[in-house]
């Protein structure tokens, strides 16, 4: 049997660890904020140099027989890496880094998932793989910022809608870029 004196016990220590993980969680906040306003190092332009603060996306080179592939990336890129990385767009003469790649491999329609009607020998889930080489290159010196050959990116999809597959691979290869560039400071 439980006396009350030990239960309003346990309830005064719970209440004291609350207390004391609320009191660590604002220094820990407080001292976050601190530091990044003291700390040299900072993301403006997706931890690229200082000097670099505009960017031009140009269409990749189509090494597939898939011709609305480049247009898809080049738009998804445009849409995304500025944004993303905290860069203007601008033209590729005007820019201070211009990212540039090729789509090298485009593999789809590959079956994943299968009915489990045994009458049927149909695949209910497909995937595709989608492979660029890309690079983000500093107009002043020339030399890349960033790059990565052999970027892979897959995306599942239900038969009959590639499109769906193709949006989710293009997405993830986004998400690699942003990381690879972010990851340079």
């Amino acid at each position: 049997m439980i006396r009350r004196s030990g239960v309003a016990d346990a309830v005064r220590a719970i209440r004291l660890l609350r207390s004391a993980l609320l009191a660590l969680s604002l220094a820990v906040v407080a001292l976050g904020t601190t530091s990044c306003r003291l700390s040299p190092y900072h993301f403006a332009g997706g931890g690229f140099p200082s000097h670099i603060r505009t960017i031009a996306i140009v269409p990749f080179d189509n090494e597939t027989p898939v011709p609305e592939l480049q247009r898809e990336l080049f738009e998804a890129m445009r849409r995304q890496l500025q944004n993303r990385l905290n860069l203007r767009e601008a033209s590729e003469a005007k820019a201070d880094a211009v990212v540039r790649g090729s789509i090298v491999k485009y593999e789809s329609d590959v079956p994943i998932g299968y009915s489990s009607d045994p009458r049927q020998a149909t695949s209910a889930r497909r995937q595709l793989q989608l492979v660029v080489d890309v690079s983000i290159v500093d107009q002043s010196s020339g030399k890349p910022l960033w790059e990565r050959k052999g970027l892979t990116a897959k995306g599942e999809y239900a038969e009959r809608d590639e499109p769906a597959g193709r949006r989710l691979a293009i997405e993830r290869l986004l998400n690699d870029v942003v990381e690879g560039a972010q990851s340079q400071w």
